[in-house]
């Protein structure tokens, strides 16, 4: 199975669709898979629902998305710098819903391990747990949480073999290898690509089961230095 494309245009052709739950990488501006976004945006898909720890910045990452108005709902654990995000959300424009940052992981996590529902201590007695089950256990209320299984995940990595198994790099990793497994198909954006074998399978973070297309962008941070360079100095 070939799973190296030419382009994020090419690795997205025939898997993205309006209205479908997708999930993306990243913290901030750390790890975004920036020209699958861009490349998402550029498709003209809309009504999705978009999982993601938050929406990038305005005119960035899933900024982009937003201004665009392609996503319908954002499942996330906070706004961020993102003052489109709370424009739209405040206007009653954006549907949100907010998840606290641990079981947004875990939920993304027992979704790639095929686990549908968890407990867990965090969200008890607020409005996080409003319209869920609860259940005691050891004397402490626990709240149920489902798992997430996006239809598309877009993530972004450091280095991948031609089998799709990845090396993450630092802080990078973040929410990045949990959404890949999780989807029902991942795109992975990388910046290096070698041929099998040249990693130890010590070195693999993720192997390539869970990666079903990859796309070579090279050196996407540089872009992401410049943007914050132009900003701070405007």
């Amino acid at each position: 199975m070939k799973k190296l494309y030419p382009s994020a245009q090419a690795a997205l052709a025939g898997i993205v669709r309006d209205g479908q739950l997708m999930a993306v990488g990243g913290f901030g501006l750390c790890g975004i898979p920036e020209a699958l976004i861009a490349a998402l945006r550029d498709s003209g898909v809309k009504d999705l629902t978009v999982v993601s720890n938050n929406a990038g910045v305005d005119g960035f990452g899933l900024g982009q998305l937003l201004e665009t108005r392609q996503i319908r709902k954002m499942v996330s654990s906070y706004v961020g710098e993102n003052k489109e995000f709370e424009r739209q959300f405040l206007a009653g424009e954006l549907e949100l819903e907010f998840t606290p940052q641990g079981t947004l992981a875990e939920k993304l996590r027992a979704g790639g391990a095929g686990i549908p529902a968890f407990f867990t201590r965090t969200g008890v007695g607020t409005l996080v747990a409003e319209g869920k089950e609860t259940r005691e256990f050891d004397g402490k209320l626990y709240v149920m949480e489902r798992a997430i299984v996006p239809d598309v995940s877009l993530a972004k990595a450091w280095k991948a073999d031609e089998s799709g198994n990845l090396v993450f790099r630092r802080t990078a990793r973040n929410f990045n290898p949990a959404v890949i497994m999780a989807g029902r198909v991942s795109v992975v954006e990388v910046e290096e690509i070698v041929p099998v074998g040249t990693f130890d399978p010590d070195e693999v973070h993720l192997p390539g089961i869970y990666v079903h297309r990859v796309v070579h962008n090279p050196h996407p941070e540089k872009r992401i230095e410049k943007r914050t360079i132009r900003e701070k100095t405007a």
